[in-house]
């Protein structure tokens, strides 16, 4: 076997899933301006629905993920609506709403996460599903492992597809750019903002379904992917795509490298040394643009 090859695709696969988990949260501050502290709570939510359906009802994850994805959607625009829209209507400018919802989110991540672990408890949950070893390119690795990669990227490209090539994907961007001038344009900014983070929420759950495929997990691990994908939408530069999406494969092997060729207990000092380097190099991301 391969070392090089083999950490190359662990680490792409760990990089598509911060990639695929980042996508959402860059939708939900670079558009709605919704710094959401409870993002990682609903994909160990949306991990444990998928366990429930497998174990209980034997159902294939992978279709598990046609229900639980536009279950979060309705969740998340619910909860934009019942919860943010009034710090929205409030809010002076951005920087009051990204306060307040810091704040309100905060408040929901307990909700959440209290929730889980009166359901389920704080013990790891897992399951098994197409643990097949397969050879690719000279190294084995896991079936559903493969899978989430390949799903990640086709939920990644259809998204940046549908926000680049559509008259919808235009209007969210131009709301995430200036929502005054987009709302001089009669494009309804309160609407698409909904309908981001609803998406966003969407695409976190979907994350969720994906690594409960191969990964442990527990009702108190949100907080961590909430912030591996803060780290990464910030690398990439915040309401970037292509830059959450490069971002994110480069924490991931660069992750892998150290895991398999020096540490496994540095990964998460590779990870912030590597996001200090960019801010460093780079303060407004890889892929960023100084405001103006």
């Amino acid at each position: 076997m391969d070392l090089s090859i083999d950490i190359v695709l662990s680490g792409l696969i760990l990089g598509g899933m911060y990639a695929l988990t980042a996508l959402g949260l860059t939708l939900q501050y670079g558009v709605a301006r919704i710094m959401n502290l409870s993002y990682g709570e609903f994909l160990i939510a949306a991990a444990f629905s998928t366990h429930w359906l497998f174990t209980g009802l034997m159902v294939s994850p992978l279709i598990g993920l046609l229900v639980i994805a536009p279950l979060a959607f309705a969740i998340n625009w619910a909860v934009y609506i019942l919860i943010l829209t009034p710090l929205v209507r409030r809010a002076k400018n951005r920087d009051m709403l990204e306060v307040d919802s810091i704040l309100a989110t905060f408040g929901l991540l307990f909700v959440v996460q209290g929730v889980m672990l009166v359901l389920f408890g704080g013990q790891y949950y897992s399951f098994s599903y197409l643990s097949i070893p397969l050879t690719v390119l000279g190294s084995t690795i896991a079936l559903n492992r493969l899978l989430a990669l390949v799903f990640a990227a086709a939920i990644g490209l259809a998204i940046y597809l549908a926000l680049t090539r559509t008259r919808a994907g235009t209007a969210i961007r131009a709301v995430a750019v200036n929502p005054v001038s987009a709302e001089l344009c009669a494009i309804d900014v309160r609407m698409a903002s909904a309908f981001a983070f609803a998406l966003g929420g969407a695409l976190v759950a979907a994350s969720g379904v994906l690594v409960s495929m191969f990964l442990t997990f527990n009702a108190a691990m949100g907080v961590m992917f909430t912030m591996k994908a803060l780290i990464v939408i910030i690398m990439g530069g915040v309401g970037n795509l292509v830059g959450a999406l490069a971002a994110g494969l480069l924490l991931g092997l660069a992750e892998t490298f150290v895991a398999r060729l020096v540490d496994p207990g540095l990964t998460l000092a590779v990870t912030f040394a590597l996001f200090l380097i960019v801010l460093l190099v780079r303060p407004t991301g890889l892929f960023g643009r100084p405001a103006r």
